[in-house]
């Protein structure tokens, strides 16, 4: 149990770098794709009103499947979104409102779930009450490099293929698109590989 908490990292690592690479890049992809500055404040809310209001609903999944397949639940929401989202256009309000809801409960799972994970994973290894400190130390960590690796390598990265904010051109949509939507499916799909064969192929 101890190595399956250690080897959880690169899941988590993975799972908080999809999250954080598509909020770097979100307002971007809201203006030059979509073209619909004025729609920023409905589809950041509908976000964020989908995740609290999804809470109840994931508790009640993993009552029913158990916190990792509910994860992975969660996981394979996020990347039916993400993929759903490469395929609109410019003016797909409606569309990309559907994408920050499913997205947003995504993030419920994303929320309710991996913290009671490690925790179970520390006391199962033995190491309540002596250990808690340096797994959420770590797990916190992850989060902020994350964070900080997601602004400053999104948009370099970005610029090299050929996009900079404010640029519409058909080249320039692609690589954001690539980096907004399927970049963010690819780490997902990752992580859910790593928490099939770490917490669900070997309970």
């Amino acid at each position: 149990a101890q190595a399956r908490g250690w080897l959880s990292r690169p899941m988590t690592r993975n799972q908080a770098g999809s999250d954080r690479t598509a909020a770097t890049l979100l307002l971007f992809f809201i203006d030059d794709r979509l073209r619909l500055p004025g729609s920023q404040g409905l589809f950041l809310a509908s976000y964020f009103v989908a995740a609290v209001l999804s809470l109840p609903a994931w508790l009640r999944v993993i009552g029913r499947l158990s916190q990792p397949r509910a994860w992975a639940l969660g996981m394979a929401l996020a990347v039916a979104a993400f993929a759903w989202a490469a395929a609109l256009g410019e003016g797909d309000r409606m569309g990309f409102l559907a994408v920050c809801i499913a997205s947003g409960a995504a993030l419920g799972a994303d929320l309710a779930i991996p913290g009671a994970l490690l925790a179970g994973v520390i006391q199962r290894a033995g190491l309540a009450g002596r250990a808690e400190g340096a797994f959420f130390g770590w797990w916190n960590a992850a989060t902020k490099l994350n964070l900080a690796l997601a602004a400053g390598l999104a948009l370099p990265l970005l610029q090299a293929l050929g996009y900079a904010p404010g640029q519409r051109d058909p080249q320039a949509l692609q690589a954001l698109t690539i980096a907004y939507c399927l970049l963010p499916c690819a780490l997902k799909l990752a992580a859910a590989a790593l928490l099939y064969r770490h917490f669900i192929a070997t309970p």
